[in-house]
């Protein structure tokens, strides 16, 4: 496969940084980075069986390969701390052992928190994301929840868990500085914040399947989109967004396939359900 900068409708592994010129000198200072990490859009996942299936052990192995990684781009950058949260499901994917000893992992539930442990962090990375519920070839496209949620919208544009996750980290005045996964997820990155470094591992050809980079390459251009997305950070604005904020869901009738199965059909008349708030993380996890 070959790789190139843009533009976005074609595939392209590297990270989307081709102007000279933007790159920032890291500050000298000691800064912390978190890492939140989903596993739909890690390096070498194509279905549901590498998730949750008899291939999860699989599954488990590429997302803590792609988070050593990013951890290595991190340091790179001149990063002190970094943070690692593993954010698949019950947030118990990673074998802690297999982790580079540099980052601190949380793992299991964090109620009424999105981002444990975030004070302090100058920027957050989006790893192994995935776009959102019904996106056209994406690689087990949904919005938090394949098996109920058929859509969200934020403020009244549709949104998957990149736009609110921007959203909520912003809320806590830390930037998105990089999103990683497939190429439908980097281009809806884009959409919501055209600054954000991107690194596009995979091409989906479904919501089931994906023509993939070689595991090691793949590694290198995470390591490296993160270096790169760190030294600019300082060019990386918060996402902004009006408030009170609205969130709204579109749920699915009980015993609906999931969204990224590829029999699923959008029901024609979900239940809707709409909240507005001071904060999205409030919004999200109902606190």
């Amino acid at each position: 496969m070959k790789t190139s900068c843009r533009p976005l409708h074609r595939f392209h592994p590297a990270p989307l940084l081709c102007a000279a010129g933007l790159a920032l000198a890291v500050s000298a200072q000691a800064y912390k980075v978190y890492i939140f990490a989903d596993m739909e859009g890690c390096s070498g996942i194509t279905g549901s069986e590498q998730i949750s299936g008899p291939r999860a052990a699989e599954g488990q192995q590429r997302m803590a390969e792609d988070m050593n990684a990013c951890i290595a781009g991190c340091f790179a950058a001149g990063a002190t701390e970094v943070v690692v949260r593993d954010g698949h499901a019950g947030g118990s994917n990673v074998n802690a052992r297999l982790l580079d000893a540099r980052a601190k992992l949380i793992q299991g539930p964090t109620p009424g928190v999105r981002y444990q442990e975030l004070a302090g962090a100058a920027a957050v990375i989006l790893l192994g994301y995935h776009a959102m519920a019904l996106t056209t070839n994406a690689v087990l496209a949904h919005s938090y929840s394949s098996a109920s949620i058929q859509g969200l919208w934020l403020n009244g544009r549709p949104v998957g868990e990149i736009g609110v996750d921007m959203a909520i980290a912003a809320e806590h005045h830390v930037p998105v500085v990089l999103v990683t996964g497939d190429e439908q997820t980097v281009a809806e990155a884009r959409a919501w914040l055209p600054e954000v470094g991107v690194c596009a591992t995979k091409r989906g050809t479904s919501w089931q399947s994906a023509d993939l980079l070689p595991l090691e390459k793949a590694h290198r251009q995470i390591r490296e989109a993160t270096e790169a997305a760190l030294r600019r950070r300082a060019a990386i604005p918060c996402l902004k967004l009006a408030y009170p904020a609205t969130l709204r869901w579109a749920y699915l009738p009980k015993g609906s396939l999931r969204t990224h199965h590829l029999e699923f059909k959008p029901a024609p008349n979900p239940r809707y359900v709409e909240k507005t708030g001071p904060s999205v993380e409030q919004l999200l996890l109902g606190k």
